[in-house]
């Protein structure tokens, strides 16, 4: 149902394999709808940047996505891309715009998951595990 579609802000042949990437995801899911974010990684290495934040701004509004930077190294919005995009699924679901559809892998019928507590919960109240 979703997906994020990264590419690396150090590294300009990546950025401009977005299209590429996008349209080869789409064709395979077709008819179905997928839901992404655009996600720019490595923005802990700023000063080695070859794709402007505006250049990336400006193609995921193109392609009607949602834009975040991200470090895996400096835990920098990695949660926060993928909660993003969890809830943009939601909403859609909620609008009725995703549905339960026969045949598709996406949205599941009677799925009731457990209470999710993210990483910043646990550091917020002192818990150490979810365990």
């Amino acid at each position: 149902v979703g997906g994020l579609l990264l590419f690396d802000i150090t590294n300009r042949r990546s950025f401009q394999n977005v299209h590429e990437w996008l349209e080869e995801t789409k064709a395979h899911v077709q008819p179905y709808q997928i839901v992404f974010v655009l996600v720019g990684h490595k923005c802990d290495l700023d000063t080695q940047r070859q794709v402007t934040r505006h250049e990336a701004e400006k193609l995921a509004l193109a392609y009607g996505m949602k834009y975040i930077e991200t470090s895996a190294r400096d835990a920098i919005n990695v949660e926060k891309a993928f909660t993003d995009l969890t809830r943009d699924i939601y909403e859609l679901v909620k609008r009725g715009e995703i549905t339960i559809q026969e045949g598709w892998e996406g949205v599941k019928s009677g799925f009731v998951p457990n209470v999710v507590h993210s990483s910043e919960e646990v550091v917020k109240s002192d818990r150490r595990c979810l365990c």
